[in-house]
């Protein structure tokens, strides 16, 4: 049996279900209409949330079933899913579906044009809890700038216990995030090529915000974070 999540890099995990490359192969299509991406980054955001929280710490409880006492298990961390605005929002509804309990932060990130560095203009996080999990979706991991700024914002706030998700890494997001953060789990569903010389993944799938929100026109068809 082939196994569906492979630990391609040091804690870097690639799901590779055949529904996930389904899904992938539909967003990646230049064809695919508006409403068709949505529902396959909603599809494939499934496995990807399945595949982040296979290693979240489980308790025995006991129950009753309808014969008799058994033992069950429930999870010990508090979740917090912190989706990078717009495009995050694509893998949230996923998330939800599994755990509906679950808290939701929000952090809006863009790039300043002069400097070319990250730059937060948005953070609205619940409060802190005691051993929580929180996990960061974005469809992209490029360059590395958004998701590294993430992460330091997360960490300044209290977080310890952070996973990164995303549909498409490059490995020069991942090596930018392995100098300051060597342990970091990152869980996505393709490892491309690399970046071009514009900084846009290759061969990607175009910007997943403006292909779900349909404005392409007001930006570049290209994928960067």
């Amino acid at each position: 049996m082939v196994p569906t999540v492979v630990e391609r890099q040091h804690r870097v995990w690639v799901v590779e279900h055949p529904g996930a490359c389904h899904e992938l192969g539909i967003l990646r299509s230049v064809t695919t209409g508006r409403a068709e991406f949505r529902m396959a980054a909603e599809r494939l955001g499934t496995y990807l949330a399945v595949a982040a929280t296979s290693w979240l710490a489980v308790e025995p409880v006991e129950v009753r079933t309808p014969l008799c006492q058994a033992v069950a298990y429930r999870r010990k961390q508090p979740l917090v899913i912190v989706p990078i605005l717009r495009a995050g929002m694509l893998l949230l509804p996923a998330f939800l579906r599994l755990f509906p309990e679950a808290r939701i932060g929000y952090l809006g990130l863009r790039r300043n044009e002069a400097t070319l560095q990250p730059e937060l203009y948005y953070a609205n996080l619940p409060p802190l809890q005691e051993g929580a999990q929180f996990f960061i979706v974005d469809p992209m991991l490029a360059t590395g700038g958004s998701m590294e700024a993430a992460v330091e914002y997360l960490h300044r706030r209290g977080a310890r216990e952070i996973t990164l998700v995303c549909i498409i890494a490059a490995p020069e997001g991942i090596a930018r995030l392995r100098q300051r953060y060597p342990d970091l789990p990152i869980i996505t569903a393709a490892i491309d090529h690399g970046l071009n010389e514009h900084g846009f993944i290759v061969p990607g799938l175009g910007d997943a915000g403006d292909r779900a929100m349909g404005t392409e026109e007001n930006g570049s068809p290209t994928g960067r974070a």
